[in-house]
């Protein structure tokens, strides 16, 4: 199920622009809204979502995506539940990759073999789990793969090319770098050191090089877009959910279109900045 990722980025490279990745919390703040949020995405110019797994103790989130994860959790939310959107997402879009991004802990509960089947089954393309590193491999990276599922795995700016080729090793779909040392949401990335390391991972590996961690406007996407394939957001729409929020937590009718609207100036910013062609 990697298709829909390959011809996402495919389609980029034909428009030579980088694609943009939306990141948003399942459930947060409701899973009626979220479902809203998610169909919106596309339509704002989202070209692949990442949808967040809440987790009780998510250690590489900021403030503000922990923050989502316990609204949602205090919603009800679930991995259940979470499928259960992605699903409903699914009957009117079959194009949009869906990659999972979350924690090993709830999918281990769930069973990752029933887990993997009921993800596959519901329309999801990939996973980001961030809390597996390449030695446990077994636990959960090759039985996605195995399943037809991207493991995108992160790279960050400690990662040397000692211990690339480990990262890499099975690695799906695409690398996502992590632009900053730190958790989610905690800086702007140096936008020259950013370039120069995805020139770096890319002399390692074909797959497209997706760039996130900082990225807060469609300044910094452009910026971003220069040297990457793909640029990912998610503390910036977070914050956006939580700004439109009344004053019990609960959505509003400017919910979903505060949501749209910074997506739109994101995905203005990344198709601001045109690629060269490679030869």
């Amino acid at each position: 199920m990697t298709a829909r990722i390959d011809k996402c980025f495919a389609s980029c490279r034909a428009e030579n622009r980088a694609a943009l990745v939306i990141y948003s919390m399942a459930g947060d703040p409701d899973p009626e809204t979220s479902l809203s949020i998610l169909k919106a995405l596309p339509k704002a110019g989202a070209d692949i979502i990442e949808f967040g797994m809440p987790f009780t103790d998510p250690m590489a989130d900021g403030p503000a995506i922990q923050a989502a994860g316990l609204r949602a959790l205090k919603a009800g939310q679930t991995t259940v539940k979470t499928l259960d959107l992605v699903r409903r997402f699914r009957a009117d879009d079959a194009d949009t990759p869906v990659i999972l991004m979350g924690y090993f802990n709830p999918i281990y509960v769930y069973g990752v073999g029933r887990f993997l089947a009921d993800a596959k089954s519901a329309g999801i393309d990939g996973l980001i789990v961030v809390d597996l590193p390449p030695e446990e491999d077994d636990e959960l990276c090759l039985p996605t793969l195995a399943a037809g599922l991207a493991f995108i795995r992160l790279a960050t700016p400690t990662t040397d090319d000692r211990r690339l080729p480990a990262v890499l090793a099975n690695t799906a779909g695409f690398v996502y770098y992590v632009s900053i040392t730190g958790i989610t949401g905690a800086a702007t990335p140096d936008f020259r050191q950013v370039s120069d390391a995805v020139a770096r991972i890319k002399r390692h590996t074909p797959l497209p090089v997706v760039v996130g961690f900082g990225v807060k406007t469609g300044a910094d996407a452009a910026a971003i877009a220069e040297g990457a394939d793909g640029v990912a957001v998610g503390t910036a729409l977070v914050n956006a959910v939580k700004a439109s929020l009344d004053t019990e937590g609960r959505a509003t009718s400017k919910t979903v279109e505060s949501v749209a609207k910074l997506v739109e100036g994101l995905a203005a910013g990344v198709r601001s900045v045109t690629k060269a062609k490679a030869a």
